[in-house]
């Protein structure tokens, strides 16, 4: 009988750590899953969201045709035409690897949930074309300027990754550099995202060191790609749990 316990237990404890580890495996979010004919982007002209590999994101458009804030996903290429009529593509073209086209856009306040608690370990970002013409050639051709280029020393543009409670209260923050001083982001870059810790969403806000009156004057736009993003497992009391089945299945088996 105690040779018999024994073996459940360690059976049971094997199984329940299996099982948490595979529910910390990471799934990658590319917004391929999304369909767009080619070069375009989502844009209804309405408030909405949409779901790409288990995420909602934010798409906020109050006012119709006129503008929009939170995200938008794109496969848009034009890397050349500055202003805000151009403000959905990514300044590399296209999205991150071979054959994913598809990309999100951030503007302004955007926010993203998870279907629960998660730890999102990286994320790629990089600059709209709309944003990186404004710091390396400045305004885009308003009679009056107000958009400081080209960026020099002393200059930043800063996206400022949230992390989210239930609650969509911020409980943990990483800065992503999108340029500093001259140097501006025109690649895809990977940032590890890890330091955010379990959370069950990400906000996303912008800053520069070009303001004025009425805020920030660099266009506040970012692109993002293939987020890594794990489901936090079972706490770890049950890890504990698991491993002491283990532990006591051989103190049973040497008693016996």
């Amino acid at each position: 009988m105690t040779k018999t316990l024994s073996n459940k237990s360690r059976i049971a404890g094997g199984l329940l750590i299996a099982s948490l580890a595979v529910s910390a495996q990471a799934e990658l979010i590319t917004f391929d899953d999304l369909s767009l004919a080619p070069d375009s982007a989502f844009d209804p002209g309405y408030t909405t969201a949409f779901t790409s590999g288990g995420a909602v994101f934010d798409h906020d458009a109050p006012y119709g045709d006129c503008c929009w804030s939170g995200f938008t996903y794109s496969n848009r290429t034009d890397t050349t035409t500055p202003g805000y009529l151009n403000d959905m593509a990514a300044y590399t073209g296209t999205g991150v690897g071979a054959g994913q086209d598809n990309y999100a856009v951030g503007h302004a306040n955007a926010t993203l949930r998870f279907g629960g608690q998660s730890l999102v370990q990286s994320a790629y970002f990089t600059n709209t074309t709309y944003a990186w013409l404004a710091m390396v050639e400045g305004d885009d051709g308003n009679q009056t300027p107000f958009i400081k280029g080209p960026f020099e020393d002393g200059d930043f543009f800063t996206l400022t990754v949230n992390g989210l409670d239930a609650n969509d209260q911020i409980i943990s923050s990483i800065d992503v550099p999108l340029a500093v001083g001259a140097a501006v982001l025109s690649d895809w870059a990977q940032f590890d995202l890890a330091g955010l810790g379990a959370v069950f969403g990400l906000n996303f806000t912008l800053a520069s060191s070009d303001n004025g009156p009425f805020g920030i004057n660099t266009p506040a736009y970012f692109a993002m790609d293939n987020i890594q993003v794990a489901a936090v497992p079972v706490p770890a009391a049950l890890w504990l749990f698991g491993s002491a089945l283990i532990g006591l299945a051989g103190v049973s088996r040497r008693r016996g």
